[in-house]
């Protein structure tokens, strides 16, 4: 997978770009609705709005967590049942229905990183929603995956695809690229390959090992 060169003080400066957008507008949600309460004590719309603003922040922040931070060496691994509870926090904010299935196991850490950066992937290809459906067959001996986003309109995101395709960015990687980038990042560097499939209202992105080349 050919994909460009950027630094690691750039890759960290920018993934910690995506992750403040996430997380601003719960957390600026939050804000708001304390200022609403100094003005109207106890108001049940303004303590809603603190309630569910700050579930979404902490849902955000805990796949966050796993999927651009986890901790440990490279080896370490992640327990995909885990992995599963922080997606669900963070899709149940989202437009679109998760469906997960696939036994419980522990992974590699990257492994765990590289489908819930690609769910993130999936879910941006559906804006309107409807439903993503992530298939795990296999984790051992071979990774056997796939996420199905299913809405319309079907917009797999452009960054994504040329990137996958190894097509130039004009714009470079940017803050809007870098999570596209570091899910085939982390692809190439486990060892896995993602292959993407588009039809009028469906996309299908499969993640599988790459065969080990003969020495």
């Amino acid at each position: 997978m050919n994909l460009p060169e950027v630094s690691a003080s750039d890759l960290a400066a920018l993934l910690a770009s995506r992750l403040c957008h996430d997380i601003i507008s719960p957390v600026g949600a939050v804000q708001s609705g304390l200022e609403l309460l100094d003005e109207m004590p106890n108001d049940p719309e303004s303590m809603a709005l603190v309630r569910n603003s700050t579930k979404s922040a902490v849902a955000k922040l805990q796949f966050a967590r796993i999927a651009y931070g986890a901790s440990g060496s490279t080896t370490a691994q992640i327990d995909l049942g885990d992995a599963q509870s922080a997606a669900e926090g963070f899709m149940s904010f989202e437009r679109a229905n998760l469906t997960w299935t696939g036994a419980r196991a522990y992974v590699a850490k990257n492994v765990a990183k590289v489908l819930l950066n690609l769910l993130v992937v999936a879910n941006a290809s559906v804006p309107r929603g409807r439903e993503v459906v992530l298939e795990i067959d296999s984790v051992e001996p071979v990774v056997a995956a796939r996420l199905i986003a299913r809405g319309k309109p079907l917009r797999v995101p452009a960054k994504f695809k040329a990137l996958l395709e190894g097509a130039p960015l004009e714009e470079g990687i940017d803050a809007h690229a870098i999570q596209p980038y570091y899910t085939l990042l982390l692809a190439r560097e486990t060892g896995l390959s993602i292959s993407l499939t588009v039809a009028e209202e469906e996309a299908v992105f499969t993640v599988a090992s790459v065969p080990a080349q003969p020495v």
